[in-house]
């Protein structure tokens, strides 16, 4: 089959369509025919093999795999003997290991039917960034109706979800984002905009209940201004820090947190099928809807993974896989 590979970890132009060997379907396992490919920044770094806890997953000293994307969505080609949600032919959406290729392997578990109403582009760049959203959200913010939610970086990939996420929940919410994002912004359903080019929201006079923050380029103490009392900060893992000084900004809010009133908090996010099935239905209900930036053929992942490094990406990129297999 084909796929993007690279047998070292490095530079993006390290990889090429390549044919490689179809996997193996398990028991508990689905084999999925790609028809687009969703990429983030985790992506990004699977590639170059750092920041290093990411060789604890994708091979220690060489790419276990090889292939880079986790998010798709496509068709299923076969099915494990102990496989009973999906059948072959059904179109679905979830997250797997090497997405950028022409066949991929997930875990039933990790999969969930694509909705009627997304192309698989669309679909295929829902998993992990919408399901970050939602397990920031509903699981660490504990968002309630009438909540006042600030999401900064709201025009990113889990940004762009995170508005949607947040008005399902039934709160209140303030994007932050740059002069040419507004529009976007509040077209998906933000209440409130915040321009970072002309004001900074830490400090406004706005009170929130929860801030997501996806781009963590302000301090702890002056994020903490922005809350109310008893207010949550949820801080995305992803930083630009490196080294030592990004292990003290993945720690620092753990250790602070029970000494000062407000909830500092990071999160993990993982899939599932029931919270993929959750985001389908939000789809289907008119309440969740992608917004992609860019398309690329699968030929030109290296690009694509340079653009999602670059960090100014409007919503989500996707890899049209069908593109280079025609």
């Amino acid at each position: 089959m084909k796929a993007i590979f690279h047998d070292t970890y490095g530079a993006f132009d390290l990889l090429r369509v390549r044919e490689i060997a179809q996997p193996i379907v398990a028991d508990d396992e689905v084999l999925v025919r790609v028809h687009a490919a969703g990429v983030h920044i985790g992506d990004c770094f699977g590639v170059h093999g750092t920041p290093l806890p990411m060789r604890m997953v994708s091979g220690l000293l060489r790419p276990k795999y090889g292939v880079p994307g986790f998010d798709l969505a496509g068709r299923v080609e076969a099915v494990g003997k102990r496989v009973t949600r999906f059948a072959p032919g059904d179109a679905v959406f979830g997250v797997s290991n090497g997405s950028c290729a022409e066949l991929a392997i997930a875990k039933q578990s990790t999969l969930a039917h694509k909705p009627e109403r997304l192309t698989f582009e669309q679909a295929a760049v829902i998993p992990t960034s919408a399901l970050a959203a939602l397990h920031g959200l509903r699981d660490c913010g504990k968002v309630q109706p009438g909540s006042k939610v600030l999401i900064n970086g709201a025009s990113g990939g889990i940004g762009t979800f995170a508005i949607q996420i947040a008005r399902s929940l039934g709160a209140e919410v303030t994007g932050v984002c740059s002069t040419a994002n507004l529009e976007m912004v509040r077209r998906i359903g933000a209440d409130h905009v915040i321009d970072y080019t002309r004001e900074d929201f830490t400090r406004g006079v706005a009170r929130y209940d929860v801030i997501l923050d996806n781009v963590e380029n302000r301090s702890l103490a002056e994020c903490r201004r922005a809350l109310t009392p008893r207010g949550t900060l949820i801080l995305n893992s992803g930083t630009g820090a490196r080294g030592f000084a990004m292990l003290v900004r993945l720690l620092a809010p753990l250790v602070i947190s029970p000494f000062v009133r407000h909830n500092l908090r990071r999160f993990l996010s993982t899939p599932s099928h029931q919270d993929l099935a959750v985001l389908a239905g939000l789809v289907e209900a008119g309440k969740l809807s992608p917004v992609i930036d860019r398309r690329f053929p699968l030929h030109e992942t290296a690009a694509a993974l340079r653009y999602v490094e670059a960090g100014h990406a409007r919503g989500k990129v996707a890899i049209d896989v069908d593109k280079c297999l025609a």
